[in-house]
């Protein structure tokens, strides 16, 4: 999508004069029959679209889309003649949790140790199998939200009974493990060490009134380390923050993986040996509660990863009663404080705020001119740009100082000003024209997907229609996010949805500015896999990434094969792009068995939409 280019132009990308082709036609009369009958507009919002639902009308539309689907498959069929392509296998049941480029046993058999065998290692990973990865014996579809944000299916993520037992009592507080369910408690029945209890600690420490003030004291967003079953952030996203959970791959039992199964955002990452793969200066905030780490270990290398992240004024948040024992036999003043940990948080220009018990909170400075002083001792100042780091090694200098705009948290507007989109490179205009676009964009895939998301499911006997205001798409991921217009359009149409944000090695780094605008992403690089677990989003959207794969002559059937393992079973894709890329797509997707159809989008360019819905099971 050219950004300068004028908004009738984009607009056209979704509305225009030319018919669709005929082996498609079928597909759109069973969508555009129930929008017809629902009273919808082409730009009629999800609710506008389902408010009038009925029973009858699902039922029609479900004859409707049953004779299209096998219309569908029946002229697939016969355009494959003879020269049919084989469909791709299922891989074997000890892949059902596999997450690719985090082989411990591989990395451990090269040498790798010190926490180094649980880092991501693509480069060990390059055999691989062409295979989709099957669903685990017991699994079931995901509550819908937000029941599904307090009720989990235990056989949908890999976590026994005994791990449960052994974990941690405030994690016990939280959690009760029913014979087929994960039941979290909600935050009513916390009266003591609560998560709602810790937020406000927190908040007080910062020295705010509640922790209600947290968007006005300019903390929107928060890095969550080692945030175990995200009940942190599940709470600071009911307070409109932005909350990540990183934590480092786990064999079994794993924490990103159980969060993102409760529809909260989450990441496989750890800095062992390399830098996160975020900008200097992200994050207002970075949380860690017991997370595991020994922070003055490897000569402060840790914390200088720490200070990279951080904002000017941003928040360290540190809660370990292990540094509380260890610094209580020294006698220090303060109680709870070891002295290399002192040593190195001064010599980062950072000052300690309060501290209360086993939480300390230490706040960046303000003054980009401290790290030159005499007070930062012997920690250099990086050189170069920093702006594009993709799991580069660990460095021992200060970053951000002048490779991107040393703007104080308290300083920051909400929205971006014009003043802040130009230091990003974005014009104003631009950035108004690209957010309307998506708006109107988003109407219309939401008025697409809507009657087939509220269809019945056959796979599930007994169960009723879901009406409004169920939602069924909660995890999902925009993996050419450009500017974050999607995820925006996404928040003012009020969906309660989450979007990882995903900018593309290779292509324009727009990070940065996804991040300064509250919102979650990550850099990555397509020709691999993406740090997660199978079965862990709802819906994928791509504009521009067939074409941008391709550009980087990558694999186009291994990017959709990553596709289909990161996607739940009835998850859905919708790939925007030339119609060269997306015919091959689409060939590609039947030999994945995907339902996939193609629309075009009716103005005489070749820009056109595959839609796709990964079956529950495949036969």
């Amino acid at each position: 999508m050219a950004v300068r280019s004028p908004l009738l132009n984009k607009l056209s990308l979704i509305f225009g004069p030319r018919p669709p082709l005929n082996w498609i036609l079928l597909c759109l009369v069973s969508v555009f029959v129930l929008i017809a009958l629902l009273g919808s507009s082409s730009s009629s919002t999800f609710d506008s679209v389902t408010s009038s639902a009925k029973p009858d009308i699902y039922t029609n539309y479900r004859k409707l889309k049953e004779q299209a689907r096998n219309d569908y498959l029946e002229l697939k069929s016969i355009s494959l003649g003879a020269n049919r392509i084989k469909d791709v296998g299922l891989c074997g049941k000890d892949r059902e949790n596999y997450v690719p480029c985090y082989n411990v046993s591989a990395n451990l058999l090269t040498g790798l140790k010190d926490g180094e065998e649980f880092d991501r290692h693509c480069d060990l990973s390059r055999k691989h199998q062409d295979c989709l990865v099957r669903l685990p014996k017991d699994y079931k579809i995901p509550l819908t939200w937000p029941a599904g944000r307090d009720v989990i299916w235990s056989g949908n993520v890999k976590l026994t009974k005994d791990q449960f037992l052994s974990s941690g009592s405030m994690t016990k507080r939280l959690m009760l493990l029913e014979e087929n369910q994960i039941a979290f408690h909600s935050e009513d029945g916390m009266i003591v060490d609560g998560v709602k209890d810790y937020s406000h600690l927190i908040a007080e420490m910062i020295g705010l009134g509640s922790d209600t003030e947290f968007l006005q004291a300019g903390v929107s967003t928060v890095l969550d380390i080692g945030c175990g079953f995200g009940s942190f952030g599940a709470h600071l996203l009911s307070l409109k923050l932005m909350a990540l959970c990183v934590a480092a791959y786990e064999p079994s039992g794993s924490q990103v993986q159980l969060v993102l199964e409760r529809g909260l955002p989450a990441v496989i990452g750890n800095f062992i040996s390399k830098q996160l793969p975020f900008p200097s200066l992200s994050y207002d905030m970075v949380h860690c509660a017991q997370c595991g780490i020994i922070w003055d270990s490897k000569d402060g290398l840790f914390l200088i990863e720490i200070d990279r992240l951080l904002k000017p004024g941003g928040y360290f948040v540190l809660t370990s009663p292990t540094t509380r024992q260890q610094d209580s036999s020294t006698g220090a003043k303060k109680g709870s404080m070891s002295s290399p940990l002192e040593e190195f948080t001064k010599k980062l220009c950072w000052s300690l705020l309060a501290q209360q018990e086993e939480t300390f909170i230490w706040q960046k400075t303000v003054d980009s001119q401290c790290y030159t002083s005499s007070r930062q001792g012997d920690i250099p100042v990086c050189k170069g740009n920093d702006m594009q780091l993709y799991y580069q090694p660990l460095a021992r200098c200060i970053s951000g100082t002048t490779s991107h705009p040393w703007v104080p948290l308290h300083s920051k507007s909400d929205p971006l000003n014009s003043t802040e989109l130009e230091i990003h490179g974005l014009h104003p205009d631009d950035f108004f024209e690209d957010s309307e676009f998506w708006k109107l964009a988003l109407r219309n895939y939401w008025s697409l997907l809507s009657p087939l998301i509220f269809s019945d499911h056959p796979k599930r006997p007994g169960d009723d229609d879901p009406l409004p205001p169920y939602n069924m798409v909660r995890n999902v991921m925009d993996m050419n996010a450009h500017y974050g217009g999607l995820s925006a359009a996404l928040m003012e149409a009020s969906k309660a949805v989450w979007v990882m944000n995903v900018v593309p090695l290779g292509a324009r780094n727009t990070l940065p500015l996804i991040l300064d605008r509250g919102f979650a992403g990550v850099l990555h690089n397509w020709c691999e896999p993406f740090p997660t677990y199978p079965r862990t989003y709802d819906l994928l959207h791509a504009n521009g990434l067939l074409s941008h794969i391709v550009s980087q002559k990558c694999s186009m059937f291994q990017l959709l094969l990553e596709m289909d393992r990161i996607l739940r079973p009835e998850g859905w894709i919708i790939l925007s792009d030339t119609l060269g890329p997306i015919e091959k797509a689409r060939t590609l997707a039947a030999q994945i068995r995907w339902e996939a159809r193609v629309i075009d989008l009716q103005n005489g360019s070749e820009q056109r939409l595959l839609v796709c819905q990964k079956p529950f099971a495949r036969k």
